[in-house]
């Protein structure tokens, strides 16, 4: 096979591995999926494949770790665009709809697999949702003067609006404008957040 004849490095060999398991996992669902089906999408022999990855969990396990990292980062880097907490609300809502329009399978992979009850996925879509709502916790705390674990259940709710909004949208394929529905969401979320006094300083 191809592979045999070109070999790729070993961390592009892996990405391209994770590309193919990303889009038949998306596709026909984890358990559906088959170690054959990801090797030849991604032109490689089972062997090769079970040389990077031991086991289609394994597999699973390291596609939905690259794209809850890919999703954290982005929420953490909207939430540090700017000390404006209404911007900061915008722009984190503009990245979760980013991330659809950016990784719309990985998107569906994460909060619409039929592994959520398998508990290292579970796991992972834990800390994926804490570590985003942590991002914000900082700021809320800071503004508000609120004891850390109530900003953390506030944090809480505006990561779980823009999440289910988000995925409601993408459901919906769009029927509205990327941009209302953004703003919609965001309006929503500071309409509520705001309503909280800020700390004196």
């Amino acid at each position: 096979m191809n592979d045999e004849k070109v070999r790729l490095p070993r961390d592009e060999r892996r990405a391209t591995l994770l590309a193919a398991a990303l889009e038949v996992f998306t596709a026909a669902g984890y358990h559906s999926a088959a170690m054959d089906e990801i090797a030849d999408h991604a032109n490689v022999s089972k062997p090769v494949l079970y040389q990077h990855f031991p086991s289609k969990l394994d597999l699973y396990l390291a596609v939905l770790d690259i794209h809850c990292q890919s999703l954290v980062e982005a929420i953490e880097g909207a939430v540090a665009s700017t000390k404006d907490n209404a911007g900061r609300v915008l722009a984190t809502v503009n990245a979760y709809f980013d991330f659809i329009n950016r990784e719309g399978e990985a998107f569906r992979l994460l909060f619409e697999s039929d592994m959520v009850v398998e508990p290292q996925v579970r796991e992972r879509l834990n800390k994926m949702s804490y570590d985003c709502a942590h991002a914000f916790t900082s700021a809320i705390t800071a503004d508000t003067g609120m004891p850390a674990e109530e900003a953390m259940l506030l944090a809480v709710g505006l990561i779980g609006i823009a999440q289910t909004s988000a995925r409601h949208w993408l459901a919906r394929d769009g029927k509205i404008d990327r941009d209302v529905a953004v703003r919609l969401v965001a309006s929503l979320q500071w309409r509520g957040i705001s309503g909280f006094p800020r700390a004196r300083n």
